[in-house]
């Protein structure tokens, strides 16, 4: 859709919803999203400066991505629960793309990228604060349940099963059978993970993209969690786990949580704030589940740009899946021998 079309839709939408005066000046894709499509609206409503985020349906997306009308509803359920999230305005279907919805988000300025959140010197005091911020988000998030919020529409296949490990393997499973070529590195570690995987443990929301590059951060700390698209009702550890995969610490791999903190301090925060202990067992599953998940989703990525979706980044993230690969078996030679590691 050409610049000009984009603007004269959003400004019919909010000209709808608002029932006042709208001047759009822009509708700016964003970059830093690989999987929807998302736009910085600024307009004038009124006298008033006013800019959202649009986030709509992308051509393609990954498996297991919620739509995003169901994403609407578990944002506006993670704002009622008071997890530090945008809140989300406006369901707007076929608004950007024909069969495909749209929301607004409100704007939070601030800083997303990965290697600047852990390692620039403007934000020093914010990373000083973060992790008992995060742990205190994701104990709040935690609080939803499939028994608290039956009608999230989240259940569907490979997440409606009881157990959230023979979920995530599901997931995995589907991902490496759409690919067109073997990974048998990932195949090596999906029959280990699929050998030692936990026994079910009660359900909660996980967000499931719960990472360093997913907050936006200010020089106070966290502001927001971000890209709510991989949500489901599952294991609490698999966010913990998640927020330890290798890649999110962005080189400060001995900060081994999203590469801010280690495990003992963020652990320690998480209990406080959630009132449930932490499975170091279970979480280091999940971390290994998490790096043959990213890296399978990496290849897959490529697998987009193959068939069509034009983005550049999605040329470059499937040189992550050996890496993501390399990693896997490495925790699961060190779980093998009993160690630890970071």
């Amino acid at each position: 859709m050409k610049a000009e079309a984009r603007v004269a839709r959003v400004q019919a939408r909010l000209s709808e919803v608002l029932d006042e005066a709208v001047a759009v000046e822009a509708v700016e894709p964003l970059t830093g999203g690989a999987c929807q499509d998302n736009f910085r609206v600024t307009a004038r409503v009124g006298d008033e400066a006013r800019a959202w985020c649009l986030r709509s349906d992308a051509r393609t997306a990954l498996p297991a991505s919620v739509p995003r009308r169901d994403e609407f509803a578990v944002i506006e359920a993670a704002v009622a629960a008071g997890v530090p999230t945008a809140p989300a305005h406006w369901l707007s279907p076929d608004l950007m793309r024909s069969g495909g919805d749209a929301y607004f988000l409100d704007w939070v300025d601030g800083q997303a990228i990965g290697a600047r959140v852990t390692r620039h010197p403007s934000l020093a005091k914010a990373r000083e604060v973060l992790p008992e911020q995060l742990a205190e988000a994701l104990a709040r998030v935690h609080t939803i349940t499939p028994e608290s919020h039956p009608d999230l529409p989240i259940g569907r296949p490979p997440f409606d099963d009881p157990d959230p490990a023979r979920c995530a393997l599901a997931f995995v499973a589907r991902m490496l059978d759409g690919l067109d070529a073997p990974r048998p590195a990932s195949e090596l570690a999906l029959r280990w993970l699929r050998a030692h995987a936990p026994a079910p443990a009660a359900r909660v929301l996980v967000h499931a993209d719960f990472r360093t590059g997913n907050f936006m951060v200010g020089p106070e700390g966290l502001r927001a969690v971000l890209d709510w698209e991989f949500t489901h009702f599952g294991d609490p550890m698999e966010d913990i786990g998640w927020l330890c995969t290798r890649d999110w610490r962005f080189g400060c791999v001995d900060r081994p949580v999203g590469g801010l903190c280690d495990r003992d301090r963020f652990y320690a925060a998480y209990e406080a704030a959630s009132g449930r202990a932490v499975d170091r067992a279970r979480v280091r599953w999940w971390e290994i589940c998490g790096n043959l998940r990213w890296g399978v989703a990496a290849a897959f990525q490529g697998k987009r740009f193959a068939e069509g979706e034009p983005e550049f980044e999605l040329l470059a993230i499937p040189r992550r899946a050996a890496e993501m690969e390399y990693e896997a078996l490495r925790l699961i030679e060190l779980a093998e021998a009993g160690e630890g590691g970071r």
